[in-house]
């Protein structure tokens, strides 16, 4: 989606508020580093990848918009430091006995940044415009497991319709289609955030900007300069101000992660979004105790463009490409983060769940390059009639090497030549909506602790399902699972529908991610988690 602007004299206006948190190296007799930066100062500098596409939380895409979202507001719930859900906006909730029914109680003294009161009607009104088709969110379909959700998403009912309710100030109900054991955790994504009305009412979709944004979380929305950074300032009105240690952020915008390390490394930076391949020995002799390297839950992938030959309808085709991709040697050769090679879709870590494997995976490689080919030849392919592709993927250097690798792979095994395109990343999320491509790169990253996060992608009516996958018996697979109240029903019915994926193979899962940062000493309380979720708010600053 394309980028919120601030108008010139919303910048001119911020100028005075960046001078006073972020302008230390400009204070006369005061001692500052090589950096310019006063060792003193409570502005936590954060390193946060490519430009977000949005801060409007019902519309934001990226991590990198999401990362900004959950320090400038505060859900129903929030994660702790093991990425478990506990209360946030809500001091409780409570369940019904059927499973269908949440009632959250909302803190008294929970406040907007300009002093009013968060009401129950705000998360009603948040969650209905995170489900309006006007709104045309990518995350409306995150929770359509809440009553009427899916028929407002297809424009059959109304939007005040939802199964969100607040009978009186201090509550929400949320009334479900089905048990959702993991609606707590996944009430914790910015998107469903509550919505400020008197300011949306005022300024419509422009309320995100610097200036006019009304937020409950522990910051507040300073500045935004397109490409540089965003600044936010402590929120004097949040209802846990008190244990708040930093009194700002500023989020720098370095899509490359060698131009954040040498940032990083000269003590502009006090945590990376991410760290650069290149350097690793260097940095894990020079600096071990600053470098956080641990599991995460996401997949990286490349998808077919199953609306098109010469992908559709050919699944012996896709498992051919999909045998003759060796996982091990990409993490050996390539990758050397720690990555685990994805032989399955689910990760490993997610909650009451067995990851699931490729029904190759446990072949010996010859065997399994041998049946590459012979499916390859089953599906029509040889030297007389050659297959020709275009791979496309963004532009990083990880994902470049990839490609060449399995390119040469797929050349060596199946005797395929692939055509390789680099694009920018919004220039392929458009191909790739476009239909554009034959294959693509993308990666899928959980929303939430639950294997529902990863396998709803694939789902018929899914917005997030790139490849345009059909499958009856996987659909049915996941409603089945959907309504099931028993764990461990709902857990083989899920675990059966990843076998389904597997099988009928839409993707080629390469890897399984990992979580990289490099975080300096002054910085204390940072926690390492599967979701790769840290809020500024739980952070503080040594001199």
């Amino acid at each position: 989606m394309p980028c919120s602007r601030a108008g010139v004299l919303l910048r001119l206006a911020a100028l005075a508020v960046l001078t006073t948190l972020a302008g230390c190296e400009h204070r006369t007799g005061v001692p500052t580093s090589q950096s310019g930066r006063n060792p003193t100062d409570k502005i936590l500098i954060r390193g946060n990848g490519a430009e977000p596409d949005s801060l409007d939380p019902q519309r934001a895409q990226s991590i990198e918009a999401q990362t900004i979202l959950r320090d400038l507001y505060e859900c129903l719930t929030s994660l702790d430091q093991d990425a478990r859900p506990v209360p946030g906006a809500a001091q409780s909730w409570s369940v019904s006995s059927d499973g269908k029914t949440y009632a959250f109680v909302l803190r008294a003294n929970a406040r907007w940044s300009n002093g009013d009161r968060v009401i129950g009607a705000d998360f009603v009104a948040g969650l209905r415009r995170l489900v309006d088709p006007a709104t045309a969110s990518s995350y409306g379909q995150f929770i359509d497991v809440v009553r009427n959700a899916r028929a407002i998403l297809s424009r059959k009912l109304a939007v005040d319709t939802l199964g969100v309710t607040a009978p009186d100030e201090g509550t929400v109900v949320i009334a479900l289609e089905h048990p959702a054991p993991y609606l707590p955790a996944l009430l914790s994504h910015p998107s469903t955030c509550p919505l400020h009305r008197p300011s949306f009412k005022q300024f419509g979709n422009q309320f995100a900007r610097p200036g006019v944004m009304v937020s409950n979380g522990a910051f507040t929305l300073s500045q935004r300069v397109l490409g540089q950074y965003v600044l936010t300032h402590r929120n004097r009105f949040y209802w846990n101000n008190d244990s708040n240690h930093i009194d700002g952020v500023k989020f720098l915008q370095i899509a490359d992660e060698n131009a954040e390390y040498m940032r990083y490394r000269s003590g502009e930076i006090d945590v990376t979004s991410g760290v650069p391949r290149a350097p690793l020995s260097d940095i894990r002799k020079s600096i071990p105790d600053e470098l956080h390297l641990g599991p995460a839950l996401g997949t990286d992938y490349y998808g077919f463009n199953l609306s098109r030959p010469p992908f559709r309808d050919n699944a012996m085709l896709r498992r051919a490409l999909v045998l003759a991709v060796d996982r091990d040697q990409l993490v050996r050769s390539v990758l050397r983060f720690g990555e685990h090679p994805a032989y399955g879709w689910v990760p490993a870590g997610i909650q009451d769940y067995q990851t699931q494997l490729d029904p190759g995976s446990s072949a010996s490689a010859p065997d399994r390059l041998r049946e590459a080919r012979r499916l390859l030849s089953a599906a029509g392919y040889s030297a007389n009639r050659p297959l020709h592709f275009e791979l496309w993927y963004n532009s990083t250097e990880v994902h470049r090497l990839i490609a060449v690798a399995i390119a040469e792979m797929w050349h060596g095994v199946l005797g395929i030549d692939v055509k390789l395109v680099n694009v920018d990343f919004p220039t392929l999320l458009g191909d790739i909506e476009a239909q554009r491509v034959d294959m693509f790169r993308s990666s899928w990253i959980a929303d939430y602790n639950d294997a529902q996060s990863f396998l709803q992608i694939f789902a018929s009516d899914s917005g997030e399902n790139l490849p345009h996958y059909r499958s009856s018996e996987y659909d049915e697979l996941l409603a089945g699972a959907a309504t099931q109240a028993n764990s461990q029903e709902r857990r083989a019915l899920l675990e059966r529908a990843e076998r389904v994926l597997l099988s009928d193979a839409p993707v080629i899962p390469i890897y399984f991610h990992v979580r990289a940062h490099l975080v300096k000493p002054r910085v204390q309380g940072w926690h390492d988690n599967l979701m790769n979720v840290v809020y500024s708010k739980d952070l503080s600053l040594a001199p």
